[in-house]
Order: C-alpha cells, then sequence, then structure tokens
C-alpha cells in the first residue's frame, strides 16, 4: 500500500504543476464547484461539523445521488441503533450533497464534502472527524484517504460494493494499484456473491470479502397517495402518467418522439420527464415546444393543457413512479451505465430500460427474468412496450406485481446484516 501511495503522490504532484492554474479557475468560475472547494480542502470544515456525541462516530460516504439513496435504509438504521453516535454523512458530488441534506439532513450530524485527495486535506478530514469507523457506499476509492485511515487504525467498510465487467478489466489490468487498495479495507461486503467472487480473484484476502446482499433492495421510498401526487403536480385525474426518470442527452429526444405519436393513440398520456441533470430542464422544454408538445416545468406548474411536466427539481423522482401506469428508467438507451429500477418495480409499476445497465446488470437481469420489466432498443422498441401496456393495463399490473413480489423477497434481512457487521467492526469501547 505504502508504494502505491508514494507513486500516487509524485504523479498527483507533477499533475497539479500542469493543471493546477486550469483547474483553480475552473473551479471558480464552475457553480458547482464554487463554494466546496474551501471545505474540501478542510477550511471551515470544523463548523460544519458541530459538536460531538457521547458515543462513537461513524462516517459513511457516498459518491452522488445514487450511493446516497442506497444508504438511507443503512443510515436511518444506524440512527436508531446507536442514538448516542456521531453519523458524518459525506458525498463528492454537488447534486449528491443537496440530496443527502435533503433526504438525510435530519439524521445525521453533519453532512460534508468530500476531501480533496491530497495527503494534507485528508489529514485535516481525519483529524477533525476522528471517526471510529468509516463506511464507503460502493465506490470512489482515493489512496490517499485509505492510507491514513489504515496508518491511524480506523476501519473501513465497503458497503453494497459492486463490480461492474469494464470495472473488473479495469481493476486486473491495474492490479498493482488497486489490490492494496482493497486490502486496505477491513472488509468488503458485496451486493452479490459473483462481486465477492471477483474481488478475490483480484488477489484480496478471502477473510476480507463478504456478500450480504443489496442495500439497493432496502433503501425505497415509502408509497404517496396518487391523489395526493396529482394535486401536487397538477395533473389531472383522468390522464395516465408515463414517467421517464434519470434520463440523460441522447434519451430525451427519443422519447419525445415516442410519446408524440403516443399521444395521437392514447390522448389520456400524460409524460412527466425528470432528467438527471436538472439544470437541462429549460433546454429540454424548448426542445419539447419545438416539437408541438405542450410542456411545462415542475417549479412552475400549472400550465393549462400541458400533457408534459420536465422536473427541475431534486428529490421528487422516487415518490413521483407511484403516479406511472409505466416507468422508463434512464441512462440506459445511451451508454451512462443505467439508473435504478427498483424504485418503480417496488411500487409494482412495469418497468423499461436500454441495454445499458451495467450498474444495475443483476437487478436488471432479475427483472427482466420475472416478467417485471423489458428492454428496449430505440423509439420503435419503447413505442412498441409501452403501446401493449397501456393497450391491457392488466398486463402491465400484472407485470408489475412480479417486481413488487421480487423486491419483497430479497428486502428481508439485508439492513440487519450490515447492523451486525458495524458492530463487529466498531471498536468494542465504543459500540
Amino acid at each position: 500500500m505504502r508504494r502505491v501511495v508514494v507513486l500516487y503522490n509524485i504523479l498527483q504532484w507533477l499533475g497539479l504543476i500542469v493543471v493546477a492554474p486550469l483547474l483553480f479557475v475552473k473551479s471558480i468560475l464552475t457553480p458547482r464547484h464554487r463554494g466546496r472547494i474551501g471545505l474540501r480542502l478542510g477550511i471551515g470544515l470544523a463548523r460544519q461539523l458541530g459538536p460531538r456525541r457521547a458515543g462513537p462516530c461513524i462516517w459513511v460516504h457516498a459518491l452522488s445521488v445514487g450511493e446516497v439513496s442506497s444508504s438511507r435504509a443503512l443510515v436511518r438504521a444506524l440512527r436508531e441503533s446507536y442514538p448516542a453516535a456521531t453519523l458524518i454523512l459525506s458525498a463528492t458530488t454537488r447534486s449528491g450533497l443537496i440530496y443527502a441534506r435533503e433526504t438525510l439532513g435530519e439524521t445525521a450530524d453533519a453532512v460534508i464534502p468530500f476531501p480533496y485527495d491530497f495527503h494534507w486535506s485528508v489529514r485535516r478530514a481525519l483529524t477533525l472527524v476522528q471517526p471510529d469507523l468509516f463506511l464507503l457506499v460502493e465506490t470512489d476509492f482515493w489512496p490517499n484517504f485509505l492510507s491514513q485511515l489504515a496508518s491511524r487504525h480506523i476501519p473501513a467498510l465497503l458497503v453494497n460494493g459492486r463490480i461492474s465487467a469494464a470495472a473488473f478489466r479495469s481493476y486486473r489490468r491495474f492490479r498493482f494499484l488497486f489490490t492494496p487498495l482493497f486490502n486496505s479495507f477491513r472488509l468488503l461486503s458485496m451486493q452479490t456473491e459473483g462481486d465477492a467472487e471477483q474481488m478475490r480473484q483480484l488477489g484480496v484476502a478471502a477473510q476480507r470479502v463478504e456478500s450480504l446482499g443489496n442495500l439497493k433492495y432496502a433503501a425505497l421510498p415509502a408509497p404517496v397517495s396518487d391523489q395526493e401526487l396529482r394535486r401536487r403536480f397538477a395533473i389531472p385525474a383522468a390522464k395516465r402518467v408515463w414517467v421517464a426518470g434519470s434520463t440523460h442527452a441522447g434519451e430525451e429526444t427519443v422519447l419525445f418522439a415516442v410519446f408524440a405519436k403516443l399521444i395521437e393513440r392514447f390522448p389520456d398520456l400524460f409524460l412527466i420527464l425528470a432528467p438527471r441533470d436538472v439544470a437541462r430542464a429549460g433546454a429540454l422544454l424548448d426542445e419539447a415546444h419545438s416539437l408541438g408538445l405542450k410542456a411545462g416545468l415542475r417549479s412552475a406548474p400549472g400550465l393549462p393543457g400541458a400533457n408534459l411536466l420536465l422536473v427541475d427539481t431534486l428529490g421528487e423522482l422516487a415518490s413521483l413512479y407511484a403516479l406511472a401506469e409505466v416507468a422508463f428508467v434512464g441512462g440506459s438507451l445511451v451508454p451512462e451505465r443505467g439508473h435504478n429500477p427498483l424504485e418503480p418495480a417496488a411500487l409494482a409499476k412495469p418497468v423499461l430500460f436500454g441495454p445499458h445497465m451495467e450498474d444495475f446488470a443483476e437487478i436488471g437481469r432479475d427483472l427482466l427474468a420475472c416478467g417485471a420489466a423489458a428492454m428496449v432498443q430505440d423509439e420503435a422498441t419503447i413505442s412498441a412496450r409501452l403501446s401493449a401496456w397501456l393497450a391491457d393495463p392488466e398486463a402491465g399490473h400484472k407485470a408489475g406485481e412480479q417486481g413488487r413480489k421480487l423486491i419483497a423477497e430479497r428486502q428481508q434481512g439485508v439492513v440487519a446484516r450490515y447492523l451486525a457487521t458495524v458492530e463487529r467492526l466498531l471498536p468494542k469501547e465504543k459500540a
């Protein structure tokens, strides 16, 4: 591990000498970076942390929105099981921080940006937080951070670990770098036994790897009444809703084209589209209008006669799936590795997604196998499958129920297994 960190820091310094001025200017000028730079360097972090509780300090880190979502059930269970613990939640991306504050701000004692992986900024962050246990959700491996955890004898637990085929190829190609990082964890808890076996193939000590199940099955929203959602989003009761969630550039044009044709056959159809990057909603509104669609923004509801709502707010997609007759999960028609299909499936909604579901490969396969989802490729296949479920609502409802049944079976015990592992890893005098 030491050799890896030394080499990493040498390369880091060489890179900084070349690109530091450009990065500085970009950070200052880019809103998503501005305001977090100082905190990520440790400046002003003490004020963010606030007072420490009497019990242990548990630091949970989630890279972005998806990882924060995965961690919700576990963070809430940690608060319930360790009421005297100081819970620190961090995220790397701006959207992840916003979502963490909205969904877990009252559960965690502090929500902070993850430090830049410079030796001095990591050292300052760890000195200020003083965690007794560090939980990394799914991914975001940084050599300096993991090395300093190990040197301070702070146990690190990988939570809900996963390895895609592409990631496994990279890890294997650069095994000299990644295997020491993985071996620095006290335990790597993987989503599936297949993920665990891949870790062992990379040379990770067998006693450091286990499969505890997928926390995404336990991180699902409580349902909201259809009537309340329709009132909140100004959607007429007579409309049947198609929800397209977490869409990326290259997908919306296809979805708009499908919708424009389908409303001729199904005039009661209403599309709710939530782009992954909500800042793109304004441009998408212009595109929808150029196609003759009657579209409005979530932040300005109530457009008379609208049949398309673009969601330009964060944290609402999961509840919106409750309105859907059919859901489409984005990041999958284009190579963006897919997003979580469990949120609509847990609400008994039939799901469509494209071929690029690398980050949810096992979940996607399970939903396809039980008939709860369909894979689509393009405008024609989306239109065909969506038309079939709209024309035969009973078939869609049966497909949705298969998804709900699958999830109910998988949910049992996941959080409890993680809590047992946390109890095992916390220093005995702090547990």
